[in-house]
C-alpha cells in the first residue's frame, strides 16, 4: 500500500519531483512525461493528472545544465497531446452513447460533462482549443466532440492547433522563466498560481451559469 501511495504521489506531484527523476533516470523521463500528458488528455477517467504545471516544470528543466532537451521535449509532448485528444475523440465517437448509461459512468463527473457541454454551446468547435487551457474541461472536450460526432477533419485541425498552442506556450514559458531566481525560489507558489489561473475560466463559467439559472428562476 505504501508503494502504491508513493507512486500516486510521484505522479500527482511530478512537477516537484522532475529534477530528481531526470538526474536518476535521464532519458526515461521523456517517456514518463509523454505517458502522463497522453493519459491526461486521452483518458476521460483521468482528468486529475497534472497538465499545465507539469508542462511548465518540464520546460524549466530544459533550462538547466544536463536537463531535458527543449528540441526533444516540445515535439514529444505536442504528439502526446494530439494523440491523447485523438484517442479521447475515438472513444467518445464509438463508445460514448454506450458509456452514457449512469451505471457505466460512475467514475466520470456528470457535472464536468455538463460544464463542457456549456462550453460547446457558447464557443462551438473553438472549445477544442479553449479547453486545452482549462483543467478537467480539457479531458472531457474531445470525448464529447466524439460523442456529438463532430466532423473529424474539423476536430483534427482544432486538435492540432490546440495541442501546439498549449504545449509550446507552457513549455517555452517554463524554459525562459522557470529558472529565474524569483521563480525558482518560489516554484511551489508559481505552480499553484498556474493552476489557479488555469481554473479561472472554469470558475467564471460556473458563476455565470449559476447567476443565469438564478435569474431565470427569479423571472419565473
Amino acid at each position: 500500500m505504501n508503494l502504491l501511495m508513493q507512486a500516486f504521489d510521484l505522479v500527482m506531484h511530478l512537477n516537484k519531483h522532475l529534477p530528481e527523476m531526470v538526474s536518476q533516470y535521464g532519458y526515461y523521463t521523456y517517456g514518463v512525461l509523454f505517458l502522463i500528458i497522453f493519459a491526461e488528455t486521452g483518458l476521460v477517467v483521468l482528468p486529475f493528472l497534472p497538465g499545465d504545471s507539469l508542462l511548465f516544470a518540464a520546460g524549466a528543466i530544459t533550462g538547466m545544465t544536463g536537463g531535458l532537451q527543449l528540441e526533444v521535449l516540445l515535439p514529444l509532448l505536442i504528439a502526446a497531446a494530439i494523440l491523447g485528444d485523438t484517442l479521447n475523440y475515438s472513444v467518445g465517437r464509438h463508445l460514448g452513447h454506450w458509456l452514457e448509461d449512469p451505471a457505466r459512468m460512475r467514475w466520470v463527473s456528470r457535472q464536468q460533462i455538463a460544464r463542457t457541454e456549456d462550453y460547446f454551446r457558447h464557443y462551438g468547435t473553438m472549445t477544442i482549443i479553449i479547453a486545452r487551457f482549462i483543467p478537467l474541461i480539457r479531458t472531457f472536450a474531445p470525448f464529447l466532440a466524439g460523442t456529438g460526432r463532430m466532423h473529424y477533419p474539423t476536430f483534427l485541425s482544432f486538435n492540432i492547433a490546440g495541442g501546439l498552442l498549449w504545449v509550446c506556450l507552457l513549455v517555452v514559458a517554463g524554459h525562459f522563466f522557470g529558472n529565474l531566481p524569483l521563480v525558482r525560489d518560489n516554484f511551489s507558489l508559481v505552480v499553484i498560481g498556474i493552476i489557479i489561473v488555469s481554473l479561472l475560466p472554469l470558475v467564471y463559467a460556473v458563476l455565470r451559469r449559476n447567476f443565469s439559472t438564478g435569474g431565470d428562476r427569479h423571472h419565473a
